[in-house]
């Protein structure tokens, strides 16, 4: 449980004090301040009122470690943006950043593809992936590149790079759009998507390739 890591971390990203959160939330400044050490055990009444105060659900800030997520997904979930309020479990992307605190994008080449079903959380293993920059995109979103293998994008050739935005709720992917899929039996792929994911919970993956029947 994260409760008392998380509630601090909100309150110190807003640059307030314990008494004015206390204040707003009409709580005494030692009530908060034993939620935040741990002393301090709130009931569904006042999780309600932090979920309230700060737009994040109940389950994301019990649950989910807020100090792993990127600078990126931190701004979307205090811009209102809760896959646990929309339904759907929010996933850790591990990621790395520069000496200005500004966010890499990480390459996944052919030779580490094969780990990254189990390292895409690991910050270890982000951390030895090579990075670069691409000055020309949004510093508000996330992006990763990855090496794609095969002929199925055809006329896209074998070996090609192809960088992505994060898309952190499945529910946001448009269909007939390529996207980099994490799949649990082929790994990273490269893909033109059905998304199906309101109809029968399923995302239909299309080839560019004729040859290649969706999946």
């Amino acid at each position: 449980m994260f409760f008392k890591e998380n509630i601090k971390l909100l309150r110190k990203r807003r640059n307030l004090t314990q008494d004015e959160v206390a204040s707003a939330l009409e709580l005494k400044r030692s009530t908060l301040s034993g939620y935040e050490n741990g002393v301090g055990h709130p009931n569904l009444q006042t999780l309600s009122l932090f979920s309230e105060y700060y737009g994040i659900a109940i389950d994301t800030l019990v649950k989910v470690d807020l100090k792993l997520l990127s600078e990126s997904q931190l701004q979307q979930l205090e811009q209102g943006f809760d896959s646990f309020i929309k339904g759907s479990q929010l996933r850790v992307l591990a990621t790395t950043v520069d000496q200005e605190n500004e966010e890499n994008i990480e390459l996944v080449e052919e030779k580490a593809k094969a780990g990254y079903g189990t390292g895409f959380a690991d910050p270890e293993y982000i951390r030895i992936l090579p990075t670069f920059k691409m000055p020309f995109l949004s510093k508000q979103k996330k992006y990763r590149s990855f090496q794609i293998s095969g002929d199925s994008m055809l006329p896209i050739p074998d070996k090609s790079y192809v960088t992505g935005e994060y898309v952190a709720d499945w529910n946001d992917i448009k269909n007939h759009l390529a996207y980099i899929i994490l799949t649990r039996e082929d790994g990273i792929v490269f893909k033109v998507v059905e998304n199906r994911i309101r109809l029968n919970r399923k995302l239909v993956l299309h080839s560019l390739n004729p040859l290649y029947e969706p999946y």
